[in-house]
């Protein structure tokens, strides 16, 4: 049984204000083609279709056209699709009847129904609706697992990753026994545990202090192969040597510069014994951080550095792979014409400027207020107030206090303090 697994398209997403629809295009062709070449039994992305709830009438054609063109070129392919956080649930499930017709399965809810009892009721999950068997021209057989993004209102435990774990393996359980004998594949959309993650200019909505993660430890019971979305980085899923990340099509933010980008290639075989080959995509704008480190270039070395690595327009005019640009700049050493002149440089190159940051270096805050920490509430309410100033002051300027202005300061503080002696 041969599968392409895929997910976090994000159709619609804007980067840094450039409309990403042709880049999304771009990449659906190449998969058509990767499609038409393999020929795979079946198509699974794991959620995070659009890059909102509310996705444009361009972008929903998009998809739409995808899906039958995907349809046409590999007739007997079926196509699984799940939501993601990103996704509106209700939304990409509203034509299912319509596309199940057409090998196109969507799981966008989970499908519960409310059973009276004599202690009041309770909700049943129908785990049957999120199980779905695909057999291909040899009469082999898998059943995919359909789980789309969990949100609180069908997680009942006290912990929300506690929640997670026990609905994957309550549906997994549920699969075993229903279909003895026939591997299990899911796919589904979460935050894995120990899952490799963009720490700065993060694009993947992570809750701060892992209360969504979700382990993967003592489950002896797993599915044979699992796909998972959610984490835009290619990767294994920590302790795992069955389940993987698929990873985003296109980097979502600077962060993901080094990222590989494509889809996976799963061979499953009657044993659930699974083999995965990775399908490279390179996108159509490649992301250039410049410089590539932190060191500090002079503005003619900043100018020099930018005709080396971008080249000129043609005609004046982009073409269709333009360099989407990061230019990094030590902040005290480039004046505002400076910055001015290196955008226009930017300008007249194959490129988009994205982002400029302005790199600060970091104030030894020592010379401000001297060796001084704070351990306690106490330090905080016994230290001279003109000291905390003085640090604010040095980290929102990048620079300390003049003579000059300590001295009003001090007089400022003895007034409001003689004021409220008098009081």
């Amino acid at each position: 049984m041969k599968i392409i697994a895929t997910s976090d398209w994000h159709l619609g997403n804007m980067f840094h204000g450039n409309d990403r629809l042709p880049e999304h295009q771009h990449f659906l062709t190449w998969l058509l083609s990767q499609i038409e070449q393999q020929q795979p039994d079946a198509l699974l992305v794991a959620g995070d279709i659009f890059d909102n709830g509310n996705p444009s009438a361009a972008s929903q054609s998009v998809y739409y056209s995808f899906l039958a063109d995907a349809s046409e070129r590999c007739p007997a392919m079926q196509i699984i699709i799940i939501a993601g956080n990103h996704d509106s649930a209700n939304r990409l499930e509203a034509p299912r009847a319509l596309l199940a017709r057409h090998h196109v399965e969507v799981r966008g809810v989970v499908k519960r129904s409310w059973v009276q009892t004599d202690d009041g009721g309770e909700w049943l999950t129908n785990y049957d609706d999120l199980m779905l068997p695909v057999t291909n021209a040899e009469g082999e057989q898998v059943v995919v697992l359909a789980l789309p993004y969990l949100r609180n209102d069908i997680i009942h435990n006290a912990s929300y990753s506690a929640g997670v774990n026990a609905f994957l393996r309550e549906l997994t359980s549920k699969a075993r026994d229903k279909y003895p004998g026939i591997p299990l594949v899911m796919i589904a959309h979460m935050y894995a545990k120990g899952a490799d993650i963009a720490r700065q200019d993060a694009s993947e909505k992570i809750v701060i202090g892992g209360v969504e993660e979700v382990s993967m430890d003592g489950w002896t019971d797993h599915p044979d192969y699992l796909s998972c979305g959610h984490i835009h980085k290619r990767q294994h899923i920590w302790n795992t040597d069955w389940a993987r990340y698929s990873g985003s099509v296109l980097p979502m933010s600077f962060a993901e510069v080094d990222y590989q980008h494509g889809v996976d290639l799963v061979t499953i075989h009657a044993d659930g014994k699974h083999h995965t080959e990775f399908l490279d995509y390179e996108p159509q704008h490649k992301l250039l951080i410049l410089p590539k480190d932190d060191e500090e270039l002079t503005p003619n070395k900043l100018k020099k550095l930018i005709n080396k690595e971008l080249k000129d327009r043609t005609d004046g005019k982009l073409d269709d792979h333009f360099d989407y640009v990061m230019l990094k700049v030590k902040l005290e050493k480039v004046s505002n014409d400076d910055l001015a002149a290196l955008e226009q440089l930017i300008a007249e190159k194959n490129a988009v400027l994205c982002k400029m940051q302005r790199i600060i270096p970091e104030l030894d805050l020592t010379t401000v207020s001297g060796e001084e920490q704070i351990h306690s509430i106490d330090d905080i309410l016994n230290r001279n107030p003109l000291d905390t100033l003085k640090e604010a002051f040095a980290i929102q300027h990048n620079n300390e206090m003049s003579e000059h202005q300590e001295q009003m300061l001090s007089e400022l503080l003895g007034s409001i303090t003689s004021e409220s002696y008098s009081k």
